[in-house]
């Protein structure tokens, strides 16, 4: 039973809560049920008012969006987060940090969850513990030589989405080469352009017949790829959606105004109902058409500035009907668009049962934290099998890491080529990408490199502009081997130094950028899914919205007996939206080792050790340095 004290500052609390998917609509019953009086939601859906005398405010917006910076988090005395992708928890977690409120941060995939307490100066912050590096595939594997269906939805989502619809100024591998003049088009370099008084079907079956015809006609032309793989089948629209045919679908320049203007779906405009079926090529087909008629004709607003998002149904859409589409070709069995969101989006779908046992645990961490109770903190790991009789592992945070680059700002190393790097890779492929600024302000010194913002003048915009087309080497004072830069992001209150060091030589993987330091090796965007091999799937290259996210999670086989030891790591996406991996990975991969009963010496490699007492209700973890 609450004390009358309890009861007072749970009715009194101002609580911030991000996110309102699995965990957050369970999350926002629990604190109504519990007491709380005055909650903000930060939520892209609709949020439900469960309680009339209970204060919701909901905000539906990102919550990386301007308006909510550090002085919106300022007035509240906890914030709990329910999202489900790596790049806006960074964000949250710096926010917090600047304006000096807890964080409780929380994730489930399946029958797995955990509740973690981050409190400035006491707790380590969410980003003191690196994050697994996922598998990446070369770039030629996606491109040339796809052999599962995951292949084609990287392939679909990450260069052809990101082509036609994203910024077209970045490098794209799509546009094949040739010296044959009698290919499908005149020039490689605008195939992606809509030609003056061209209609967008024509443009849809241009497109189609460049990226799924000429361009895998053009890699047979090299038999040696094809010796020891089957060889793919060109696909041209003719073949399979003969324009009369086309037109009676609807697909026609000609279809009414009112069609056009019933769904910002293709499925729904073409009578297509079950996401569980699995469409046929001629469908597929009819859906890649209608999904670019519809982004061109009803979404035009929004073109060269598109992300891959798992929630925006047109986009799953195009991904899927693209991806099998190119299977199909390379005679790899097609998905259904149930099915392709799942991989492309990184979705284990929910158990509501855990859901509400971690929104259970949130309010019980939340209520320690109103009180000030920080010998009771925990951070609390939900198992899908029993540990020692028990299916929740409760765990003491570890103190602020002090190699941390972002509540210790301890420098980070970048190693690159810096005779070729230009400065726009390093803020994209490192600052953005790898460090989770969002608006990064660039020195070198005393010298702004580069600013973004809406208030720049043009002037000021313009030298920015060519400052990111320059190497590091070209700068009036070149930034060579030993230079520090310094990252900023205001609306973060964020700061970092990073030391530069040169590099001639790197693998395919690494693409020219290796930082080094207490760095979540994850780049924004979707992040690590397991296929149905258990295979990873590849990172993704763009920043996301609301991709999956990768927290360490200890599992009862990470308990391990008296006298072993065993690095931790396990690599589970927890996440609000029902989106993480589809299973779990048990590489190991961080320098954590759990010991039961005692301290093992450590090897030179192994910098953290998990401490777990013999009395399973009194379960502590300590860093030793």
């Amino acid at each position: 039973m609450a004390s009358a004290d309890e009861v007072k500052a749970i009715a009194d609390a101002k609580v911030l809560m991000v996110g309102a998917g699995g965990i957050g609509c369970e999350l926002l019953k629990t604190l109504a049920l519990t007491g709380f009086k005055d909650v903000h939601v930060v939520a892209r859906e609709a949020v439900l008012k469960f309680r009339p005398d209970m204060k919701i405010a909901a905000h539906h917006a990102n919550v990386k969006d301007p308006e909510f910076g550090v002085d919106f988090f300022k007035q509240f005395n906890v914030v709990l987060n329910g999202l489900d992708n790596l790049d806006a928890r960074r964000h949250v977690n710096r926010l917090c940090l600047a304006a000096g409120v807890p964080l409780v941060e929380s994730g489930t995939t399946g029958y797995l969850g955990q509740v973690t307490v981050h409190v400035k100066g006491e707790t380590e912050c969410y980003e003191c513990q690196t994050k697994p590096a996922p598998k990446t595939y070369p770039v030629c594997t996606i491109t040339s030589t796809p052999s599962k269906f995951v292949h084609c939805i990287v392939w679909a989502k990450e260069l052809l989405f990101a082509k036609l619809f994203g910024d077209r100024s970045q490098a794209n591998d799509l546009n094949a080469q040739s010296n044959d003049s009698g290919g499908s088009t005149k020039d490689d370099a605008d195939v992606f352009d809509v030609h003056e008084d061209e209609i967008y079907e024509d443009y849809g079956r241009r497109i189609f017949d460049h990226v799924f015809g000429y361009n895998i006609e053009t890699a047979l032309r090299n038999p040696e790829t094809w010796k020891k793989r089957g060889a793919p089948t060109p696909k041209y629209i003719k073949d399979i959606l003969p324009l009369a045919e086309n037109e009676e679908n609807g697909i026609s320049n000609n279809s009414s105004i009112e069609e056009r203007e019933q769904s910002l779906s293709a499925m729904a405009s073409l009578g297509l109902k079950n996401p569980q079926d699995i469409w046929n090529i001629v469908d597929n087909a009819r859906i890649f058409l209608k999904t670019l008629q519809i982004f061109f004709e009803r979404r035009k607003q929004e073109m060269g500035s598109l992300t891959f998002d798992k929630d925006d149904q047109l986009a799953v859409e195009f991904v899927t009907a693209a991806a099998n589409i190119r299977a199909s070709s390379f005679g790899i069995q097609m998905h259904s668009l149930f099915e392709a969101k799942g991989i492309a989006g990184n979705i284990v779908h929910a158990i509501a049962t855990t859901n509400a046992i971690i929104a259970g645990l949130i309010v019980l961490e939340t209520t320690k934290l109103l009180r000030n109770d920080s010998k009771n903190y925990r951070m609390t790991y939900c198992l899908q099998h029993p540990s020692r009789k028990m299916l929740l592992m409760p765990v003491e945070p570890f103190e602020p890491n002090r190699s941390c680059y972002v509540c210790s700002r301890t420098p980070v190393s970048l190693e690159v080529n810096t005779q070729q790097a230009k400065l726009k890779d390093i803020i994209e492929k490192a600052v953005k990408a790898k460090l989770g600024v969002n608006s990064p302000l660039i020195m070198h010194g005393s010298t702004l490199l580069f600013e973004s913002g809406d208030d720049i003048e043009e002037d000021v915009a313009a030298h920015y502009a060519q400052n990111l087309e320059k190497t590091l080497a070209e700068f009036p004072v070149p930034i060579t081997n030993g230079v520090i830069l310094t990252v900023e992001d205001y609306q973060q209150e964020f700061l970092c130094s990073i030391n530069i060091k040169h590099r001639d030589d790197f693998d395919e993987e690494s693409d020219g950028i290796v930082l080094s330091g207490e760095v979540p090796t994850v780049a924004s965007g979707s992040d690590d899914h397991a296929d149905e091999s258990g295979e990873k799937l590849p990172i993704a290259t763009t920043e996301a919205g609301d991709g999956s996210d990768d927290v360490e999670i200890i599992t009862a086989d990470s308990l391990v007996t008296s006298g072993t030891k065993r690095k931790l790591g396990v690599d589970i996406t927890c996440n609000d939206d029902n989106s993480g991996n589809t299973k779990q990975n048990t590489t190991l991969t961080t320098n954590t080792v759990a010991i039961a009963g005692g301290k093992r010496k450590l090897d030179d490699n192994e910098n953290d050790v998990i401490l777990i007492d013999e009395d399973p209700g009194n379960r502590k973890k300590t860093r030793l340095e």
